[in-house]
């Protein structure tokens, strides 16, 4: 079960795309942190939710949230993801030890090896402010983030 509004969120420290460290505590001394994660690289409904993502990339900037995405997939496998999709974002590799921060958000499903559809907007002092998971299949809706975008706009912690 992933953590819940209200919660602590797990600190993390993975490489990104190119090989470089980025830690959830860093992230959060400069701004709230929206992590979402996203099963598989290459597939074709993660595709289409960082495509979607990618292109709304300025409305979470302008509403003062990082954005950050991780994946089981390795480092070198998401390098080729976003150089195939000239993404401009950080994609995280949770790959070894295998799904160790999928599994301390409670996102992990550990038949299948990899994370659900799920996001979680983080604050500056690691409370975790809003989540949404999408059922195995299904896909994120960007007015959902949309909720979470609004949120910040009034909330007195981000």
């Amino acid at each position: 079960m992933a953590i819940a509004v209200g919660e602590n969120a797990p600190y993390f420290e993975l490489k990104n795309q190119h090989g470089q460290s980025v830690q959830l505590s860093a992230l959060l001394e400069v701004e709230p942190v929206m992590v979402v994660f996203l099963p598989l690289a290459f597939s074709a409904t993660c595709t289409t939710e960082l495509e979607e993502l990618h292109r709304e990339r300025e409305r979470f900037v302008a509403a003062g949230l990082a954005l950050v995405f991780i994946s089981v997939d390795s480092t070198a496998t998401l390098r080729a993801w976003a150089d195939a999709g000239n993404f401009e974002l950080v994609l995280l590799s949770d790959f070894w030890p295998h799904g160790d921060v999928a599994r301390s958000f409670g996102v992990l499903l550990e038949d299948k090896g990899f994370a659900s559809r799920a996001s979680f907007l983080i604050d500056r002092s690691g409370i975790v402010r809003w989540v949404v998971e999408a059922p195995l299949g299904g896909i994120r809706q960007f007015s959902e983030y949309e909720d979470a975008i609004s949120l910040m706009e009034i909330a007195e912690w981000s």
